[in-house]
Formats: C-alpha cells, sequence, structure tokens
C-alpha cells in the first residue's frame, strides 16, 4: 500500500515529504489549509487523528503521528537509509538532534509566536524567551563548526528533523548572517533535488 501524508500547509510535515523523497518510499498527499483567522488546522484532519494534527500517515491501515516517530518508522520500511551512523558517537547525535528538534527547540519557538500575538502583554515574555531560542542557535552553530550534517558528515533523519525549526528561526528568530555555519546548512539542504522534489510535490511552504 503506498503512504498518505496528510499534509498541512507550511507545517513540519514537510519533513515527511522530504523524507520520503530521499528514502525514495511511494507515498500520496493529501493536503489542508489553515484557516486563514486562526491559521489552526481544518477540523477535517480531526477525522483522521482525534487530535487533528500534522504530521501524520496512514500505512498498512495504521494511522502513526509524532513528526520524530514518523522518520524512525519510515527509516526502519526503507532498510535503515538516512538511520543513525555506525559509529557509536555518530548513534548518539542522531539520537539526540531526532529529538531536540521537538522536544528542546520547537517549544521556546512557539512561545515567541504566542508572546508576538500577545501585543503588549506578551512583552515581559518576550526577551527571556527570545534569548532561549538565541542561545540554542550560538550552540547549534558551534555544533556544525567542523562538520556538515548534525550526526557526522552525511545526511540523516535527524536533518531532517531540524529542518523546520531552523527554517522557523530563520523566518521570525533571528537566524540570519551571523550565524555561517547554520546559513550554509539550510543552503546545503535546501540544494538537494530530494528536497526541491518535496517543495513541489507539498506545496507552497513559507519557510525554504
Amino acid at each position: 500500500m503506498t503512504i498518505i501524508v496528510h499534509h498541512l500547509e507550511n507545517s513540519r510535515s514537510q519533513r515527511i515529504l522530504w523524507l520520503l523523497e530521499e528514502l525514495g518510499l511511494p507515498y500520496e498527499i493529501k493536503r489542508y489549509e489553515r484557516d486563514p483567522k486562526t491559521q489552526k488546522a481544518p477540523d477535517s484532519l480531526k477525522a483522521i487523528h482525534p487530535l487533528g494534527k500534522s504530521p501524520m500517515i496512514e500505512d498498512d491501515a495504521e494511522v502513526i503521528i509524532e513528526t520524530a516517530v514518523i522518520a524512525e518508522y519510515l527509516v526502519e520500511k526503507a532498510g535503515g537509509k538516512l538511520g543513525a551512523p555506525a559509529d557509536k558517537k555518530g548513534a548518539r547525535l542522531y539520537n539526540q538532534y531526532l529529538h531536540f528538534a521537538e522536544g528542546s527547540m520547537m517549544p521556546p519557538l512557539y512561545g515567541l509566536l504566542v508572546v508576538g500575538r500577545l501585543g503588549l502583554l506578551g512583552l515581559p515574555a518576550r526577551k527571556p524567551v527570545g534569548k532561549m531560542v538565541t542561545d540554542i542557535l550560538v550552540w547549534l552553530e558551534s555544533e556544525l563548526a567542523n562538520r556538515d550534517y548534525f550526526a557526522g558528515d552525511q545526511l540523516t533523519a535527524a536533518d531532517i528533523m531540524m529542518s523546520f525549526p531552523l527554517e522557523a528561526c530563520q523566518s521570525r528568530a533571528g537566524l540570519d548572517r551571523r550565524y555561517p555555519n547554520l546559513m550554509a546548512y539550510l543552503e546545503r539542504i535546501h540544494s538537494r533535488p530530494q528536497y526541491q522534489a518535496a517543495l513541489e510535490k507539498g506545496g507552497p511552504y513559507a519557510y525554504a
């Protein structure tokens, strides 16, 4: 059966399309638009899963949610392609960044989005939350000082996980030429034919 990706515009699910292109697995896209006023996902996603969040995939009559879990599932389905490197350090870095993207990086980014929408009410929180994001960017910049990708010298699923929060940072959280290693990294992944193919199939994407 073909994998079905329930893909919400301008969301984490763009990574899953890119991963599928890199893995060479056949898939079908069901695309959803955000509410133009609230920017929330449509209720139609709740017909697939009660939480109504994207990404989610369907495969073998099962609905799978959570981006990192989906990534691990697809890597296994593809026989380990883009999985953890064989060396111990690379494997540790792979697992670290596979989960860092959502577990540690997205919460302060979401916090910035929320306090930004609060106007004057959000001002007290803007500086400390912004500093959390800056601290992360400074650290990630140092991490890529001596290697091209987060788990080593080759692209892995951990890089695909890290792409969305970094793209979001470039769009609204201060990632710019002050971080040359991170900017070079984004240019490196954006130039991949598989990334471009995922963009073409997924529709408009605000962060590329």
